[in-house]
């Protein structure tokens, strides 16, 4: 029931429903609280369940996220070839493209809910989630990557792999540190700088990965976000200055970059022609279109990338299914892996799961009651378990590194034990 086809229960469903300004509905004789249609269900019908998507589809800068969409669609599909849930079908609307804008990310959000009329909104996968306090004051179940502060707190906004900016009294995923002193022969004696960009997310990102890394053993002799968030520097050598002596007028052993692509590209390329030979590593550059072109690869070449889910080149039976599942919503074409693939698929899986439990009766209220003691476990993500979810890491990942033009496992897949955030 992925459009254009729609069904003539979903369209009655839909136009059964008045918005107003907030999103509230009513039945003619008293308003109803946000997020509420007829039996608090809005976007569920008889036969379908209307879902739609948050993504970063094109940017100022080039860099794209819009394969999260595939990513998502083909999970859907899956679902409803095998009968859907509890009897309906997910009628997925694709993904709203936000631009990385935080003004289209709020707008994004208010068309789904007001205009679309969607129960849930999966995948969300942008820097910016402007769209957040909106989403949670309509009670609109959101699933997405757990990098942003907004993925952990707010009762109806999920991580598909938990919680990975917490607040205090939260945990933080150790697999980042954990995984670099293993390639390192360990931590102690080992120092790593730290690199994030300008921004409210690169500022908090410093001070997580600080305390995990210090936690691990490390010595954190750099951690700044310096790096301009809304372009890219043409020049680089101010900062590969600063991280080269920052151990004590020595290089780190390690540079850890909180970056996305663009930049990873121009600091690491800037690193390695300065001389640099320590490791290179971030959380962002797994995706084998990456290496189409040849400056890229040649950029990206020895970076080891932190995954927070299976790596493709897992022989796990889950990950041969993601695989045809993505096959089969690409038309039956082979098309190249890449982790926002993996993002959305896994953002729609959760979502699947938790309303699978919610039952025939499903509604917001049900949801978030089948969410309140949800669990499994076994997936592309490790163990799952709500509200746990909602403050910390399912705690588990692996890194990859890029080696003469081709991704290989350079720590295997694991869950490590969260430290305290504080």
């Amino acid at each position: 029931m992925l459009r254009p086809i729609r069904t003539l229960a979903a369209a009655a469903a839909a136009l059964a429903l008045v918005s107003a300004c907030n999103s509230a509905s009513t039945d003619g004789s008293s308003p109803k609280a946000p997020g509420a249609a007829t039996g608090n269900s809005r976007g569920v019908s008889a036969d379908s369940i209307k879902v739609g998507g948050i993504v970063s589809m094109t940017s100022a800068g080039g860099y794209s996220k819009k394969d999260t969409d595939l990513g998502a669609k083909a999970r859907y599909l899956r679902a409803n070839a095998e009968g859907g849930i509890n009897g309906r079908k997910i009628d997925y609307l694709g993904a709203e493209d936000d631009g990385q804008d935080p003004a289209k990310n709020l707008a994004a959000a208010r068309k789904l809910v007001q205009q679309d009329k969607v129960f849930a909104v999966a995948p969300m996968s942008s820097v910016t989630f402007s769209g957040a306090d909106f989403l949670e004051q309509e009670k609109v179940p959101t699933f997405g990557w757990g990098t942003l502060p907004a993925f952990c707190g707010p009762r109806h906004i999920y991580g598909f792999n938990g919680c990975l900016v917490p607040a205090p009294g939260g945990t933080i995923n150790q697999t980042w540190p954990e995984g670099i002193g293993q390639i390192l022969g360990g931590a102690q004696g080992k120092s790593v700088a730290i690199i994030a960009n300008d921004s409210d997310a690169g500022k908090f990102g410093i001070r997580t990965f600080q305390q995990g890394f210090s936690s691990a053993g490390f010595k954190v002799s750099y951690a700044k976000a310096s790096v301009p968030a809304t372009a890219v520097p043409s020049d680089w050598s101010a900062y590969v200055k600063e991280i080269l002596a920052a151990n004590d007028g020595k290089a780190p052993d390690a540079v850890v970059s909180v970056m996305q692509t663009p930049n990873n590209i121009g600091l690491f390329t800037a690193l390695k022609r300065s001389g640099y030979r320590g490791l290179l590593s971030d959380p962002t550059d797994y995706d084998p279109g990456l290496l189409a072109k040849d400056a890229t690869k040649q950029a990206l070449d020895g970076v080891h990338v932190l995954l927070q889910f299976q790596p493709f080149e897992s022989t796990d039976p889950k990950m041969a299914q993601f695989k045809a599942d993505i096959k089969a919503a690409a038309g039956g074409q082979e098309v190249p892996l890449s982790m926002h693939m993996l993002t959305g698929y896994m953002s729609a899986d959760l979502f699947l799961a938790i309303a699978q439990k919610a039952g025939k009766d499903l509604t917001v209220e049900s949801f978030q009651a089948a969410a309140q003691g949800f669990s499994d476990t076994g997936t592309l993500v490790g163990d799952r378990a709500e509200p746990k979810g909602q403050k910390d890491s399912f705690g588990c990942g692996a890194l990859v590194q890029l080696k003469n033009g081709a991704y290989e496992v350079s720590v295997p897949f694991k869950c490590h034990e969260p430290i305290p955030f504080k």
